[in-house]
């Protein structure tokens, strides 16, 4: 899959729906949001894309981002003000595709979606890392070293991979009468 596969006008407005998906939603997808809302924004195409994250978890529903992913992400320019909440089945209906942070996330997706069309929805971020060859995002919360390795690593396969799915999303250019 080197493209999304995105119907156009499925969604509201011919808003094209994303929603990125780790554990707790505390880490991973709010920074993915907040790193794929900036390029979009930056490619003009805000009012094409709404971009959404949640979680497998549902322990920290209602809860910032980890205190340590806001400063890494303010030291980047990101500001993530997300509160967390958990995946739900309009989710599924809602979305027009879900990315996994891992392989987890992705087989716990799988388990969720209600039907097979759904399931087509999901994808792995990964999966548009393509200077390496990595099948998961690392989550930050579990990794000892959150200094500057751990950070960097994280936010590596959260930036590459978004402008390249930004790149193979329909845009301006391709929605224009």
């Amino acid at each position: 899959m080197d493209g999304l596969n995105i119907q156009d006008g499925s969604s509201p407005a011919g808003r094209h729906r994303v929603l990125f998906v780790c554990l707790g939603n505390i880490c991973r997808s709010p920074a993915a949001q907040g790193v794929f809302q900036s390029i979009v924004d930056a490619e003009g195409a805000g009012e094409l894309f709404s971009v959404d994250s949640a979680g497998t978890y549902s322990g920290h529903e209602g809860q910032l981002p980890d205190r340590r992913m806001r400063e890494a992400a303010a030291r980047r320019g990101y500001t993530l003000t997300h509160r967390a909440r958990p995946v739900d089945m309009t989710d599924f209906l809602e979305n027009d595709v879900i990315v996994a942070m891992d392989d987890s996330n992705y087989a716990d997706l799988m388990h969720l979606a209600p039907s097979v069309e759904s399931s087509r929805k999901v994808v792995r971020m990964a999966h548009y890392l393509k200077s390496h060859s990595i099948s998961y995002v690392p989550d930050p919360y579990y990794r000892i070293i959150w200094g500057v390795t751990g950070s960097n690593w994280c936010w590596t396969c959260l930036k590459m991979p978004a402008g390249t799915f930004m790149r193979n999303s329909p845009g301006p250019s391709q929605n224009s009468p």
